[in-house]
């Protein structure tokens, strides 16, 4: 769609190759920026790659690699090109090429026995049973009637495996060590938008629980419940898919939630709401509907997606909707950016972002371009390829980027992925970006004026995304009296009211509740992200959220700011945390002091969000926790202006 008199054009982007890392493996970044150029049209193509390379230069959505093995990636050779053979239905049945590492074993797609070596635990224990059989033969039902009959630490023993690893294909993660016989839910909620009604039931199921039932917003605009129990499973899965909601396929090797623009639908400035493509890609994703559909059509929510539940690690999906980029392309396997190719509007897609503990990666160009009708098939193709020919033995080599590279680089895997596309549907090279790379990114806070004349959404602000029972009851209780019912969260772990007329804004801003979650949040609390560190999970080796929340409170009584900066935790280095994207990140380990081991944290600098994205760089080890504020300060007095107010002075970094 054209935007007045200006054309956004993709300008060929630089590639950031980091040198040395990026050839050990452990960061390649692709620098993405638009242009914008009023009245000019839009760039010509890119030249083709020269002979035994992937090109010199890159578009956003668009184009490829630059500069070869400089950058880490393997450009030519890896594996053979697929024979294009009859393949019958590519697309409902399966496209299966006959060196597919996997087999169809009756619907379940199994690893074929010449590539049982050198796989690793989870691998195993998928082959020795397919986790979605707890889903689809309904066996999860039996094991709550066990708990209930011979006690959860019976069932435990008769089956760790079962507890501990299957059970997450059904969003239930055991917490062996933090609260044993308790499990964490995720759910599934495309685009983060949920209604007051899901959000009140979500309450009260874990204010069952007592001191153990919290939840938590999470960074991909999801809800976590803690405190659940087995035996309850079967009464809550049937009351979740009442309310449209699903638990099904979202944890381990599948796609995990996905992401929006938090304001679809009502933003004033979008591009396209994504709300409606998020709630497509989740029906393929679980083969059921989406979460407003399941309440609108009667039908079974999710019946689970068996093709693409057995991928070798998980799989981050972003739809960008807004000139802001609220969606952090940068750092999902893929992405879908607005772009248009012959007067038609679809989407570019970027691929193979992650954060982890060996390496992390900016995504890069597929150089596609798909219209709206294309987006599940593009989906579709890419994550059967992954499942064909992802690796599965070092579980820090199994994300997507690894297989493009091992088939031989973003061209070789490009020309699979257009084999699996659904038969005419476009699957074209890179068109124009709609994005504006100029525009401010916006705070998600505050009153703000919605598309809808006389409506707003309001923007508020949750300390590391942690809420109780109560404080859910009291978010669905708002969005009824004052909105449209909506609650939509965010992927700084906050959450925007929508729908509010002007008349309401004052009553609203005057509820008890802003209090605690707040319109207007200081200057480090409205960029603060958290993990959940080891308060409940095994992996954290610091305490994140309550850590996170004590240094933001006392940055902001000890400094003055003139500009938010945002700080983003993590407990340990599988980086759930994403502190690459923070202004300052935090990354939990250990110290000693004193010959004691004690709680610390790496810090990180440099991360940026939006078009001038970046990834943070650690620039201190090991600072323990009782050092942390006075470096923190010395940071944000040298790098963002801030002002020391008050007795003592930050210590030198």
């Amino acid at each position: 769609r054209a935007r007045g008199s200006q054309s956004v054009s993709y300008a060929c982007a630089m590639a950031a190759i980091v040198r040395g890392k990026a050839a050990a493996g452990r960061r390649c970044s692709l620098r993405v920026q638009a242009k914008t150029t009023p009245g000019v049209a839009p760039a010509p193509a890119p030249p083709p790659p020269a002979e035994g390379g992937l090109g010199s230069g890159a578009v956003l959505g668009g184009a490829i690699l630059v500069a070869g093995a400089a950058a880490g990636l393997k450009l030519t050779g890896g594996r053979r090109a697929v024979k294009a053979s009859a393949c019958g239905e590519k697309y409902t049945a399966g496209y299966h090429p006959e060196d597919s590492h996997m087999e169809n074993n009756g619907g379940y797609f199994d690893l074929k026995e010449e590539h049982n070596v050198k796989i690793n635990p989870f691998e195993k224990t998928k082959l020795a049973k397919n986790p979605m059989k707890l889903w689809k033969e309904r066996t999860f039902v039996d094991l709550a009637n066990a708990v209930k009959e011979k006690g959860f630490e019976a069932v435990d023993k008769a089956d760790e495996k079962e507890i501990d690893v299957r059970l997450k294909w059904l969003g239930l993660f055991h917490r062996r060590k933090q609260a044993y016989g308790t499990f964490m839910m995720r759910l599934k909620i495309p685009n983060g938008v949920c209604t007051a009604e899901q959000v009140r039931y979500l309450g009260e199921l874990i204010g069952r629980y007592g001191e153990g039932g919290c939840a938590d917003i999470t960074n991909r605009m999801n809800w976590q419940l803690r405190g659940i129990r087995l035996e309850d499973v079967p009464e809550i899965f049937e009351r979740l898919d009442q309310l449209g909601l699903t638990t099904v396929q979202s944890g381990m090797d599948n796609v995990r939630n996905l992401i929006g623009n938090p304001l679809a639908g009502v933003d004033a400035e979008e591009v396209v709401d994504t709300l409606p493509l998020c709630d497509k890609l989740q029906d393929y994703i679980v083969s059921g509907v989406g979460t407003r559909g399941g309440k609108q059509t009667g039908e079974a929510h999710s019946e689970g997606n068996l093709e693409i539940a057995n991928l070798p690690r998980k799989f981050n999906v972003s739809v960008c909707g807004t000139h802001d980029v609220f969606e952090h392309p940068h750092i999902n396997d893929v992405s879908y950016i607005p772009a248009v190719k012959g007067g038609k509007q679809g989407f570019n897609v970027v691929v193979g972002g992650y954060l982890s503990s060996g390496r992390v990666f900016e995504s890069v160009p597929l150089d596609c371009w798909v219209e709206e009708e294309g987006m599940v098939g593009l989906l579709h193709g890419v994550l059967t390829t992954f499942r064909d020919y992802g690796a599965r033995g070092n579980r820090q080599k199994c994300r997507l980027i690894w297989c493009i590279e091992d088939m031989g680089g973003i061209e070789a895997f490009r020309a699979e992925v257009e084999k699996r596309m659904p038969e005419g549907v476009a699957f074209e090279r890179a068109g124009e970006s709609m994005l504006d790379s100029t525009r401010e990114r916006r705070r998600l806070f505050g009153v703000n004026p919605q598309k809808q004349a006389g409506l707003n959404w309001v923007g508020l602000a949750v300390p590391s995304g942690r809420v109780t029972p109560e404080d859910m009851l009291e978010m669905a209780r708002l969005a009824e009296s004052y909105g449209d019912g909506d609650i939509r969260l965010t992927a700084e772990q906050n959450f925007i009211l929508s729908g509010v007329p002007d008349a309401v804004v004052p009553a609203l801003l005057a509820e008890p509740l802003l209090t605690k979650f707040s319109a207007n949040p200081g200057p480090v609390m409205e960029g603060m992200v958290s993990c959940t560190g080891n308060q409940f999970c095994g992996f954290g080796m610091v305490e994140t959220k309550m850590n996170a929340k004590k240094l933001a409170e006392e940055l902001e009584a000890t400094m003055e700011f003139d500009r938010p900066v945002r700080m983003y935790w993590t407990g340990c280095p599988n980086r759930c945390g994403q502190p690459e994207l923070g202004d300052i990140g935090f990354l939990g380990t250990t110290a000693m002091v004193d010959k004691k081991k004690v709680e610390a944290v790496d810090i990180l600098m440099g991360g940026k969000v939006g078009h001038e994205h970046a990834l943070a760089e650690t620039v201190r080890t090991a600072v323990p926790m009782t050092e942390l504020l006075p470096a923190v300060q010395a940071l944000c007095a040298e790098h963002f202006g801030a002002k020391l107010v008050g007795k003592g002075e930050p210590v030198a970094v």
